[in-house]
């Protein structure tokens, strides 16, 4: 399954203990600012083959309400978005997603 079909078909995000605030610690970036990514344009993600061993993973470039621009992985089980990790976007992933946004 295509990332931007897997998305479409969830109903809402799995936040616990084993995710819920790690992002903040570890990146800055709170479990809201990651929520808010999948809803704003230019949203782009793709599998993420490399690290697809037990589940499908994938990756995804976005930007919160603020425009804090965000790289994030994430899986969907049983349609909800389970947030792996989030981090503020490196020079390239920025490059990439400005000029997807000016498309």
């Amino acid at each position: 399954m295509k990332a931007a079909d897997a998305v479409m078909d969830c109903t809402g995000f799995e936040w616990d203990k084993g995710n819920c605030n790690k992002n903040l610690v570890k990146h800055k970036v709170s479990d809201t600012e990651c929520e808010q990514v999948f809803f704003n344009q230019p949203f782009v993600s793709s599998s993420d083959v490399r690290h697809s061993h037990e589940e499908p993973r994938y990756h995804a470039l976005g930007k919160t309400d603020a425009g804090r621009r965000l790289f994030i992985v994430y899986t969907i089980r049983k349609q909800l978005i389970r947030v792996i990790s989030a981090r503020d976007m490196n020079r390239n992933e920025k490059r990439e997603h400005e000029r997807l946004e000016g498309e």
